[in-house]
């Protein structure tokens, strides 16, 4: 497969795992329909009511689009938010020492190979490990964060690699993807937290007639947690996928596979986790995984494998075509 037919598989890839998240929305308003039933005791003599199984679609669809425009419209502002939580500063090229200003050039380079505009630049000054990421709705909005251990720990080929995989999320759309399904997962949550208040509610009153709705209240705790999880696993198979874009888009950009395999290969033995406390909710967007190995990572894991990365980059060679722009004439990627 060579490097553009990569790009396309792995956009059409994230464009179906899109459409199971959607559907697994699907499968929750279901779940609340058959609660409904038994809730009025219709279940098991009647399993299809019209207007009732409407009426909670309605109800489902605008209770999670509204928790989740919420949670986006706290994101209004765009990237600087998402760094400004983590605990982030703005570089500034009149303040930046030799180590910022070598990053804040790169940035630059890496802006006009991939044509869009300098994004704002955040150092999260507290993190020692190697990790970086992008935030936004648009290019416009767009900012670049980047730990204090990767200025430390990498070398230019290296540290250019890194920011030519962030402006591709940057160019293809990733960061607002990423935002989205933020938003997405808040609305599923909206659900379990709707649960979780009728379960205390049906605590405060020892009333038999309170059991239907702390049973609802119940039910709709299991499938919010159910429909987090479903979410969580979609989540994790776009990121996957966009990091194997991104990886290949570094290697457009720079025309160094050993930048961005250099840094993959350091991260084997080296720390990519971080301590800020917002961290766990945009791992999905950093460059490396940001959080703690758990029971569930090979499911839940929001990237690929390091040596399947390393593979792949590492398996490049380059092929002269029209499309690509800035690339070494007369090799082939095989990605």
């Amino acid at each position: 497969m060579n490097f553009f037919e990569h790009q396309d598989r792995a956009r059409q890839n994230t464009q179906q795992l899109v459409g199971l998240y959607v559907l697994s929305i699907g499968l929750m308003i279901g779940a609340i329909y058959i609660a409904i039933l038994f809730l009025l005791r219709m279940a098991p003599r009647v399993w299809w009511h019209g207007e009732l199984f409407l009426g909670v679609v309605c109800v489902t669809t605008i209770a999670i689009a509204l928790a989740s425009l919420y949670k986006i419209f706290c994101l209004r502002e765009g990237g600087r938010v998402i760094a400004q939580e983590l605990g982030g500063k703005l570089l500034i090229s009149e303040r930046a020492n030799e180590q910022e200003r070598q990053l804040l050039n790169i940035v630059e380079e890496m802006a006009i190979a991939s044509g869009i505009s300098v994004p704002e630049v955040y150092l999260l000054d507290a993190e020692t490990s190697i990790n970086a990421f992008a935030a936004g709705f648009t290019p416009n909005d767009a900012v670049i964060g980047i730990t204090r251990g990767t200025l430390q720990h990498l070398n230019r080929d290296e540290l250019q690699g890194v920011i030519g995989h962030e402006f591709s999320h940057i160019l293809n759309g990733d960061m607002r993807l990423n935002l989205r399904l933020i938003g997405l997962l808040h609305g599923i949550l909206f659900i379990y937290f709707t649960g979780r208040l009728l379960w205390h509610f049906r605590s405060s009153s020892r009333e038999d007639k309170g059991l239907p709705l702390w049973a609802f209240g119940l039910v709709l705790m299991l499938i919010g947690g159910i429909g987090f999880i479903c979410g969580s696993l979609i989540k994790a198979a776009v990121s996957r996928q966009r990091e194997f874009l991104a990886d290949a888009s570094a290697v457009q950009f720079t025309r160094n596979p050993d930048g961005i395999a250099g840094v993959l290969e350091k991260l084997q033995s080296m720390d990519s986790r971080l301590i800020a406390p917002g961290a766990e909710a945009v791992s999905h967007m950093f460059f490396g995984n940001a959080l703690n190995p758990s029971f569930w990572e090979d499911i839940l894991a929001t990237h690929p494998p390091l040596v399947e990365r390393i593979r792949r980059v590492r398996g490049v060679k380059v092929r002269n075509t029209t499309a690509c722009k800035g690339l070494p004439e007369n090799k082939v990627y095989n990605l």
